[in-house]
């Protein structure tokens, strides 16, 4: 989970390097399609084509148009705040699914879990800081990232029974593979040098090596021991963020994520309780 954590900002900070140059829907598409034909790479020669074989292929491209937007929202907005402070606000993301699971699920919630969701927006808000001086726009598009990011864990969630891990590993990135196609002649540039030319190609390679991280850190030990440390993507963030582009956050992103931070450990850790 560490691994992951740390592969993760890597990939974040590539891709914020490229959308000084290219556009960011050039480098969420390079990130989809890296990472279909990484995991067909992998997956293909181990379980044939009846891997592709589904019958929720609607939930499928449900949840693959939300990872997309998802990706992209964060990709735009990391072009215009730093990396470190998009990974705080970004840690919003498993309260917004503790959120989520009872109205869309049905899943039992307790006033405890409600009131933690409440605290870690609140710790949102010191982060972004909105009518300060500091506030940038960007920042609230990082929240939506974190909550289409949440109604792709929700339908993952719904068809994880019927469904096999690489299956829907496969099926999470073909909408914005494929279905970026249409406008990509619109936007596309031809990487100007190897150099940019390999960070495109590592996109999805780094993104589906860290999905798989996670994977196999949850086949290993239960998920209340390793999901915590998840937040080791922060301390990721603030490395890449400082050695590629010179930013450290400031004391109140420090002081925000911490709040973000307790409140989701809290509602994992009600979530473990029988």
């Amino acid at each position: 989970m560490c691994m992951s954590g740390l592969t993760s900002p890597l990939m974040n900070g590539f891709a914020k390097l490229l959308g000084q140059s290219y556009s960011s829907l050039q480098v969420s598409w390079a990130r989809a399609f890296g990472h279909v034909l990484f995991m067909l790479a992998v997956f293909v020669p181990r379980f044939g084509l009846r891997m592709l074989r589904t019958r929720r292929i609607g939930r499928h491209l449900l949840r693959s148009t939300c990872l997309f937007v998802s990706n992209l929202s964060f990709f735009f907005a990391i072009g215009y705040i730093p990396i470190g402070k998009a990974a705080s606000i970004n840690m919003i993301g498993p309260l917004i699914v503790a959120a989520l699971v009872w109205p869309m699920l049905g899943e039992r919630t307790t006033p405890g879990r409600v009131i933690a969701v409440a605290i870690g927006f609140l710790g949102v808000l010191v982060i972004i800081r909105p009518g300060s001086e500091v506030f940038h726009w960007a920042a609230l598009v990082i929240v939506f990232s974190a909550l289409m990011n949440g109604f792709y864990q929700i339908f993952t969630r719904e068809i994880a029974d019927t469904e096999a891990a690489e299956t829907s590993a496969i099926y999470s990135s073909v909408v914005g593979a494929f279905g970026m196609l249409l406008v990509l002649p619109f936007v596309w540039r031809t990487p100007a040098s190897l150099g940019d030319l390999a960070l495109f190609c590592s996109l999805g390679v780094m993104g589906a090596i860290s999905h798989y991280f996670v994977a196999l850190a949850l086949g290993f030990a239960p998920a209340n021991i390793v999901t915590p440390f998840q937040y080791v993507h922060m301390v990721g963030s603030v490395l890449v963020g400082y050695l590629l582009f010179g930013d450290l956050p400031d004391a109140f992103t420090w002081l925000g994520a911490a709040i973000v931070v307790g409140s989701g450990l809290y509602v994992g850790w009600t979530q473990t309780r029988r």
